[in-house]
């Protein structure tokens, strides 16, 4: 008993230890290094290390500019203009007529200016039916562009409900499809990733200019342009002092509605629809066992410009108040800001920026002052909109400072890359200091720079967020190199891995995501209730959530039909994530069903479970998202419906480039419909090749000449290696990967006249002489010139190590999102080519991808019934819908890779961008599937890695290995009765 006493008194005396170290921890202060940089000049550049072309030096060469009082309307009509321009009859709305202004076209006005300084550009505009993407507009003054951002002003669509919500068959709700609306709009030329939360302020001489937008993307209508004076927005105390003495009637002051989140009518994305919640009791409507849409916003809200927009109606004229019950439970440490319109305008400045910090429920905030005062807002008795804009705010600067530091950074690490090499000698003194003083200078003053961003980050958010701490931990590195430089080789590698985490958490701090529940709309004398979850009702929830978990399916999407009823429902499993099956169930719901008639259950199962699946006999009739190779290896077995026996098939393929589905093909039979693709392009640093005083490679063998140059700077250029791995999970490794990139040796060997396999697929040809030139110009750029075999391609080509690598086209989507820092300063082409003897240039590149597959069954009518789903499926239409949602979704990262030539020009590239791809697609080839072919990559990655570890003979490691791959397609034809010649 004594024992027992004195544990317990040794836990209590333990937790009271606890609870007082806790509460002195929270009652210290949050760390500030004010004292790091005090007194030090930040604006200063050192020279080399500077970043130029951007909106703050240009607001810097312009520093001494007036701000004149007058506004200037620039005549549309009287332009010089190139492309596919002409005026047009307005389609609908106020503007008698337009200048339409075509995709690659270029309108120039004259522009006269009484009084030199700085304007807003201000837009009438009108989208017509294209794409469905944002339009981009380039900007020029005198013939040039006043900084680099200007390049690309891009102007938002508008988008609703396309009908009602539905309710499926288990009582789920539907969200209805999403259609754009067509409407006018006016817009401010802005800063498209919001880190300039104010319009873009251009510089006009006195006199005569020329002003001129060139369409990088999709058309437009321009109804009136306008060089604005630039206003300041009023403050609340202007506005009430503007509205004083109107106070509104009895109703008004008594007037309370409630407009749900869910029921937005208009907005700028497609992806900005309704959703569902049952993580909080406060959630209205709420339901623990059915899908009930009771939200909007989410991920899909994330980027600066993004604005939903719902209507209200309000009885009489008079004051009212808002209250916005909103989450933002994403990002600790980070505020997520808002923009407040009414009726299109901000009505004053303090609603400019409405900031909802971290927590964990929901947030009922109403727009008032610092002291908790409502803001009394004047309306007119009618229909109002509100509008909530995403917007960075004060995060705003500091993500731009955040950005240029990291630019700068590279460019120091660019620099001492030079000097050392990669991977430096770390028993060498380099003596940095000595050789590189202004190197070392930039270190310390970038050093500061990011301990007063630190500052203000913590300042603004007012705490430290996670984010933020990659500054510091840089900021200290570069303290420590500038105390004592010879550490400068020894952290190298990490100080490149700081700057990478740098940027991705610059780009992280830049999502502004929020969830919004409902809105209130209240007149001045009601004071709105604010829900709020406490024990109970939390406890309450969960419970109610856990016993709906033992009788509710959480799982099935959508309608879910009995697949032994007299109906012949189509069993289609989707085998690459939730999110695409949950997408993919709600189209077919939507649309196909209705119009066809066919019944579609869809379910999401991993890769591994077809197989077995298909052996038991209980397998699916439709599987999307299977591996190219697997079309042709379960016709082999008798398990694949050949398509070309179906009707209206030729109009299917018609969609797709022939290489697209060579993989698909065996003996003029057809077994899948491609799905996805994917192929190489030439990614290269335009500043980087600039220094360096070369041009992007067109032949392999310019590539070669212009090595000498890149490798003596300590760079490196980039290609697909079969020897490892280019892709960011197995970079930081030695290890070889098991799943080889032979797709560059591929392309080489069509390049050099080659093939795989002879006509019949009986036997590989890559031990011919084509094969063995093709075979040994690939080894050499490993053996002979040292091109890597690992590495990160979006790492290195952010940071300038590696200015030319060849990549996956898909890695141009990672490089927009993850790399903000270097926007234009990089762009793709087709990869080198291989000279011919008539001066042609010979591009072939390997294209592969996934597929959809029908699983062989005897019964006619579910056949039928998947072909139709099948024919959808492969629809433009509904392909471009797929994408376009699955990328508003998961973002632009996550792109679709539609392998349907229509629907790829209706996704989110802009017009130079397609013009380049398809050209590459126009030169692809794919690779046909033989029994056996599995053996063909994995020998010929054995041959590559014989040649590039042991260093024997190219020739004679191809041709040994070649006879390993025979002898494997001799065997699988002889066991699936193939003849062998």
């Amino acid at each position: 008993m004594k024992k027992n006493t004195k544990t317990i008194l040794l836990v209590v005396v333990v937790l009271a230890v606890i609870v007082g170290v806790s509460v002195l921890l929270s009652m210290r202060g949050i760390e500030t290094f004010h004292d790091k940089y005090e007194g030090a000049d930040l604006t200063k550049d050192v020279e080399g290390m500077e970043r130029t072309g951007t909106y703050t030096n240009y607001l810097d060469d312009h520093a001494d500019a007036e701000i004149p009082a007058e506004s200037i309307e620039v005549d549309v009509f009287d332009n010089q203009a190139e492309g596919d321009v002409h005026e047009e009859s307005n389609p609908e709305g106020d503007v008698d007529k337009a200048l339409y202004t075509g995709t690659g076209s270029k309108v120039t006005w004259k522009v006269n200016v009484p009084k030199a300084g700085f304007y807003n550009l201000y837009l009438n505009y009108y989208l017509p039916e294209s794409r469905g993407v944002a339009a981009e507009r380039s900007v020029l003054i005198n013939g040039e562009t006043p900084f680099e951002d200007a390049k690309n002003i891009t102007f938002t669509r508008i988008w609703a409900d396309g009908g009602d919500v539905k309710v499926d068959n288990q009582g789920n709700e539907i969200r209805p499809t999403q259609k754009e609306v067509f409407d006018w709009q006016t817009a401010y030329f802005r800063d498209d990733m919001g880190f300039i939360t104010e319009p873009y302020r251009f510089y006009f001489e006195q006199g005569d200019n020329d002003l001129a937008l060139e369409a990088v993307n999709e058309p437009m209508l321009i109804g009136s342009l306008e060089l604005k004076a630039i206003e300041s927005i009023k403050t609340y105390e202007e506005y009430s002092a503007e509205y004083a003495g109107k106070e509104g009637s009895d109703a008004a002051k008594t007037f309370i509605e409630t407009v749900q989140g869910e029921d937005s009518t208009l907005r700028s994305e497609s992806s900005l629809y309704a959703k569902y919640d049952r993580s909080s009791p406060t959630t209205v409507p709420n339901s623990v066992t059915h899908t009930v849409l009771n939200y909007v916003g989410g991920d899909t809200w994330r980027s600066s410009g993004q604005w939903i927009e719902w209507n209200f109606d309000v009885p009489e004229d008079g004051f009212y108040n808002i209250m916005i019950k909103g989450r933002q439970n994403y990002s600790r440490g980070i505020v997520s800001s808002r923009k407040v319109l009414i009726d299109g305008e901000v009505p004053f400045q303090e609603l400019s920026v409405v900031s909802f910090p971290f927590e964990n429920e929901w947030n009922s905030l109403t727009l008032a002052d610092d002291n908790g005062t409502p803001y009394n807002i004047y309306l007119t008795k009618g229909t109002h909109k509100i509008r909530l804009e995403a917007t960075l705010g004060g995060v705003g600067g500091i993500l731009e400072e955040l950005e240029d530091s990291t630019f700068r950074l590279n460019q120091i690490y660019r620099r001492i890359l030079v000097y050392t090499g990669v991977n430096p000698d770390i028993y060498r003194d380099y003596h940095i200091e000595k050789t590189y003083p202004e190197i070392m200078e930039a270190m310390d003053l970038e050093s500061k720079r990011l301990y007063r961003i630190v500052d203000e980050m913590t300042e603004y958010t007012g705490q430290k967020a996670d984010q933020i701490a990659s500054a510091q931990t840089v900021a200290q590195q570069l303290e420590r190199f500038v105390e004592k430089p010879q550490k400068i080789t020894t952290e190298f590698v990490s100080f490149k891995d700081n700057i990478t985490a740098l940027g991705t958490a610059s780009l992280n701090m830049s999502d502004t995501k929020l969830d919004i529940d409902y809105l209130v709309v209240s007149g001045t004398g009601v004071n709105p209730k604010k829900d709020k979850a406490n024990f109970f009702t939390k406890s309450a929830h969960e419970i109610k959530s856990f016993v709906a978990s033992f009788f509710v399916d959480y799982n099935s999407v959508g309608d879910v039909y009995d697949a032994n009823s007299k109906d012949q429902v189509v069993k289609v499993w989707i085998l690459t994530g939730r999110d695409q099956g949950t997408i993919l169930k709600s189209m077919v719901d939507d649309t196909f069903t209705p119009e066809s008639g066919v019944k579609v259950n869809v379910e999401i199962v991993a890769p591994d479970a077809l197989l077995n699946a298909v052996l038991a006999g209980r397998g699916p009739n439709v599987v999307l998202s299977v591996g190219a190779d697997q079309p042709v290896n379960y016709a082999l077995r008798g398990a694949a419906e050949d398509i070309t026996q179906f009707p209206g098939w030729e109009d299917v393929m018609a969609h797709y480039s022939k290489s697209s589905y060579e993989q698909y093909g065996l003996d003029g039979h057809i077994y899948g419909v491609p799905e996805t693709q994917t192929f190489n392009v030439m990614f290269y640093r335009k500043d980087v090749l600039e220094e360096l005083g070369l041009e992007p490679p067109q032949t392999w063998q310019e590539l070669i000449e212009m090595l000498p140059t890149i490798q003596g700077h300590n760079l490196s250029v980039g290609i697909p290696t079969a020897a490892g791995s280019s892709g960011a999970a197995t970079a930081s490794t030695s290890i070889m990967s098991n799943a080889p990139d032979l797709s560059m040796y591929f392309s080489l060997l069509y390049q050099n006249g080659g093939d795989m396999y002879n006509e019949n697929g009986t036997k590989t040809t890559v031990n011919t002489e084509a094969g063995v030139k093709a075979f040994d110009e690939y080894v050499r750029y490993f053996n002979d010139y040292n091109l890597p075999t690992i590495y990160d391609v979006v790492s290195r080509f952010r940071s300038g190590e590696m200015p030319i690598a060849v990549a996956p086209y898909s890695t141009y989507n990672t490089l927009m999102v993850s790399a903000p820092e270097i926007r234009g300063l990089w762009d793709f082409t087709l990869i080198p080519g291989t000279e011919k003897s008539d001066g042609s240039i010979d591009r072939s590149d390997f294209i592969t991808g996934s597929a959809t597959m029908m699983i062989r069954t005897k019964n006619d009518e579910l056949r039928n019934n998947a072909w139709e789903f099948m024919k959808w499926w492969a629809e433009p239409d509904t392909q471009v819908r797929f994408g376009r949602e699955i990328e508003a979704l998961l973002g632009s990262s996550a792109r679709y890779a539609t392998a349907n030539r229509d629907a790829f020009r209706n996704l989110s590239w802009s017009t130079n961008d397609i013009e380049v791809l398809d050209a590459q697609w126009d030169q692809t080839v794919g690779i046909r599937e033989v029994p056996g072919g599995y053996f063909t990559g994995r020998h010929i990655a054995n041959a590559i890695r014989k040649v590039i570890n042991d260093k024997i003979d190219s020739r004679e490691a191809i041709i040994d290995y070649s006879i390993f791959i025979d002898e494997e397609i001799t065997k699988k034809r002889k066991e699936f009765g193939m003849p062998l010649e």
